[in-house]
């Protein structure tokens, strides 16, 4: 078989010493693709960081081995791979099956909003439904002149760099407990030139915000039931598990984001908050509060709440 021969050891480009001339591989991109996808589909590996399936996956990281657009035409798939080429796309493969890591994680990179951004291990991969809603600035229910918005959860940095996209006159405050996560942050916003508007902050919640408010804040905590984060694939258990968990009931985050939030926002301001399926979790959480469940495309559930419709602040503890 010609995979067997490209995963032979020692250099196939010389004899004795002496360097020949490179043979094709016998490969083709699109060749390698079905190869990748054929392995996956053995391999029963599972997707949902950027793709849905064997064959998108496949291509993801073949196209990204070999340099590749990732909208390369039929044409250029036809074409012969030199084995060299051929040898890393296998490996790539390889590394995907048997390490479990999701894509985004081999190749440094993930989509979200039509835009890349880089990302690593010490973040979730990016696949947040907020995303679709900001495509159409929130709208209706956040209006075009936003001048703050705060990204609670922030991760990679990818809903700060959007929301500053679409909210062109706002300052972007982009929130998150965890350093190392900040610290991915700080290079997408640097890579998006946005260092003059958007201000990654290491905070609990709103713990170091202090008194400041927002237009809008958005944000898609951990929400992943105690339950349900025992029976993740592999894949899933790669990601920091602090972005993932949510507790029992998984709204530990959430329910103390929906009691603190309105003392973080302007009067008329609004909350979007994702939450998975946890709407009717939520619903029994929170029975008097009148939350917007916002369409989306990928159908995850993201509420929506302006300020007044929130809770009042909890009274402070007597001393």
């Amino acid at each position: 078989m010609v995979s067997s021969r490209l995963h032979g050891r020692g250099n196939p480009s010389s004899v004795g010493g002496k360097r020949r001339p490179r043979k094709p591989s016998g490969w083709t991109a699109a060749a390698l693709i079905a190869e990748g996808t054929r392995r996956f589909r053995r391999a029963r590996l599972a997707y949902g960081h950027g793709t849905t399936n064997a064959r998108d996956e496949a291509a993801w990281l073949a196209l990204h081995a070999l340099k590749l657009p990732l909208a390369a035409t039929p044409a250029v798939l036809a074409l012969r791979v030199g084995e060299r080429p051929a040898r890393r796309v296998l490996a790539l493969f390889e590394k995907r099956i048997r390490g479990r890591k999701p894509a985004a994680y081999l190749t440094r990179e993930a989509w979200l909003g039509g835009l890349p951004f880089y990302v690593d291990e010490r973040v979730i991969v990016p696949r947040s439904h907020i995303a679709d809603l900001l495509a159409d600035r929130l709208a209706p229910w956040a209006s075009p002149g936003v001048k703050s918005v705060l990204d609670l959860c922030t991760g990679s940095g990818c809903l700060a760099i959007l929301a500053a996209r679409v909210f062109p006159r706002a300052r972007v405050d982009g929130a998150d407990i965890s350093a190392a996560a900040l610290a991915v942050a700080r290079i997408n916003v640097r890579r998006y030139r946005m260092g003059r508007r958007i201000r990654p902050v290491r905070s609990d919640l709103f713990s170091a915000l202090g008194r400041r408010r927002y237009d809008v804040i958005v944000c898609n905590p951990p929400y992943v039931t105690a339950a349900s984060m025992h029976r993740l694939p592999r894949e899933y258990r790669r990601e920091p598990r602090i972005a993932l968990a949510g507790g029992v009931d998984g709204l530990d985050v959430v329910r103390a984001i929906v009691q603190q939030a309105g003392e973080h926002l302007e009067p008329g301001g609004t909350l979007v908050m994702e939450v998975g399926s946890g709407r009717a979790r939520v619903e029994r959480a929170f029975p008097r509060t009148p939350f917007i469940w916002a369409a989306t495309p990928g159908g995850g559930d993201v509420l929506v709440a302006r300020r007044g419709d929130l809770p009042p602040p909890a009274p402070a503890p007597r001393e």
